[in-house]
């Protein structure tokens, strides 16, 4: 007989409870955690700087072909473009830091935190990023002369905007979570 073999006949005699780890499941599943971490934040970076680079340069299109003085909508162009530009600034770093972990279960688990990591402390940025944008878009209506009930539409509009932002965090924030107590159970038990 196996040394395995006797540990269990011993362990069932002794009336203990029997724990194995299916190791290749497990590798599995943190595969599975960080191909699906990976793809979240790559859609959402891509996302974000596609859409602000394409909303900044509507505002300012807009701006320069109606020849607009409204100073708020200059600035605000320039914050988009600006978010855009640090978004993809953190994309680059992201990118070149993948390739520092190892290709094991401890080292993928470690690459799938990071990167949750990251999403997580993006998605709090960008939700931060809706009070100056929503700032800047009610002072550049009330600089118009737009009647105020616009203004308070528009001000709904980026308070539902902030509060799905704090929901969509929060996911991003729990499935960190999991990753980090998925580390620590693997860690307490080897």
């Amino acid at each position: 007989m196996e040394f395995e073999e006797l540990r269990k006949i011993w362990d069932a005699q002794n009336d203990q409870p029997l724990y194995a780890i299916n190791e290749k499941a497990m590798y599995n599943l943190i595969l599975s955690k960080k191909k699906q971490a990976h793809r979240i934040t790559n859609i959402s970076e891509l996302l974000i700087i596609i859409v602000y680079i394409i909303t900044g340069s509507f505002v300012l299109g807009m701006n320069l072909f109606d020849q607009s003085s409204n100073i708020s909508m200059y600035v605000l162009c320039a914050w988009m473009l600006g978010s855009a530009f640090f978004m993809l600034v953190n994309r680059i770093r992201r990118i070149n830091g993948d390739n520092q972990f190892d290709r094991s279960m401890s080292g993928d688990l470690d690459h799938a935190i990071s990167v949750a990591t990251y999403q997580v402390r993006i998605s709090q940025i960008m939700l931060w990023n809706i009070l100056p944008i929503g700032a800047l878009t009610i002072l550049s209506l009330w600089e118009g002369g737009k009647p105020i009930w616009i203004a308070m539409v528009v001000l709904l509009f980026f308070a539902l905007s902030y509060y799905a932002g704090g929901w969509e965090h929060n996911i991003y924030k729990r499935k960190k979570r999991e990753l980090e107590v998925l580390k620590n159970k693997l860690d307490n038990a080897g």
